[in-house]
């Protein structure tokens, strides 16, 4: 994530009291030696994390590195996969900035600016609003630690990875880690490694639905970006109102439309 993407997407949501999960977050140790995972665990494995992580709620640390500098801060994330997403900045003083996403419009309340960004939910003004060249339901499933990637697709399989060819000559790659097994690497490109994108899935803890990265870290090469996100104490599976998902602007906030920002 960029700047932008902390003065844009990063900072959803109002003010929230959020209840954490306080139990369960010991850090999974992978023991013994590496070996290689049957083809169709891999296979399995990707299939039921995507079934079986659904929601989030957690407060996390983000870190961020891109062509227009560098930096941190605080961020409630509350997802519901595929298409719905609510983040919030958070200062001293409060909520910095609130977004939110949903399949029909992506909403932005910047509260110290007094302004409101609107406009259609598509890949275009996501790039646009937070430097990040994925579709809703691609970030949402980065957000939980998967994969954004077709699990029914044809899959070619060597070692502890799973690859696909992709229109125009590119590739997408899932690695997973032999004695957990399940996915902590994704890559995808375009010909020649053009437009590469990657995320790695770390520190993982012991949920209810299985192991949880806190730690999720994304590149983008043609952005120039670099964000990494650390979660605390996540609750997983829970029960978020529809209502998080949009906003209406406040009667002192000035509108604009979100093509009117300027694409990188």
């Amino acid at each position: 994530m960029t700047r932008r993407f902390a003065l844009g997407l990063w900072r959803f949501v109002p003010t929230l009291a959020l209840l954490m999960a306080a139990g369960g977050c010991a850090p999974l140790k992978p023991p013994g030696p590496e070996r290689v995972l049957e083809p169709e665990r891999l296979k399995q494995s990707l299939a039921e994390r995507a079934r079986d992580f659904r929601s989030l709620r957690s407060l996390a640390t983000v870190s961020y590195r891109g062509a227009e500098g560098r930096g941190s801060f605080e961020e409630a994330v509350l997802v519901e996969r595929p298409t719905r997403l609510r983040l919030e900045t958070l200062s001293s003083l409060g909520a910095v900035a609130v977004v939110t996403a949903n399949s029909s419009e992506i909403t932005g309340l910047h509260p110290r600016e007094g302004l409101f960004v609107r406009g259609k939910t598509t890949k275009s003004n996501l790039l646009r609003y937070t430097g990040i060249p994925l579709e809703l339901s691609e970030i949402t499933a980065l957000l939980m630690g998967l994969p954004p990637v077709d699990v029914n697709a044809a899959w070619e399989i060597s070692g502890n990875s799973m690859t696909r060819r992709l229109a125009g000559g590119g590739k997408e790659t899932v690695s997973f880690d032999a004695n957990l097994g399940i996915p902590v690497r994704w890559e995808r490109a375009g010909p020649g490694d053009a437009g590469q994108l990657a995320a790695v899935f770390a520190d993982f803890f012991s949920s209810p639905a299985g192991p949880f990265p806190l730690r999720v870290t994304f590149d983008a090469r043609a952005q120039e970006t670099r964000v990494e996100i650390r979660y605390r104490e996540p609750e997983i599976n829970v029960d978020l109102a529809d209502s998080l998902f949009r906003q209406e602007k406040p009667a002192n906030a000035r509108e604009v439309p979100i093509e009117s920002l300027q694409s990188r």
